[in-house]
């Protein structure tokens, strides 16, 4: 293989793994699991305490 085909594999792998940490975070997020701090922004926060007040069942 030539050396802009390794690149172009290398860059691809690296975008695969940010996108997957950005989907585990915002999981994490919605569950309440960590917090960034920034949670009026996101609006994660909003919707897990109006899923509490839903009081589903």
């Amino acid at each position: 293989m030539t050396n802009k085909s390794i690149s172009t594999i290398r860059e691809s792998i690296v975008i695969f793994f940010a996108g997957l940490w950005l989907v585990i975070r915002i999981i994490l997020e919605y569950f309440g699991f960590i917090s960034d701090g920034n949670d009026r922004t996101t609006g994660i926060k909003d919707l897990r305490d109006e899923y509490k007040k839903a009081n589903y069942k």
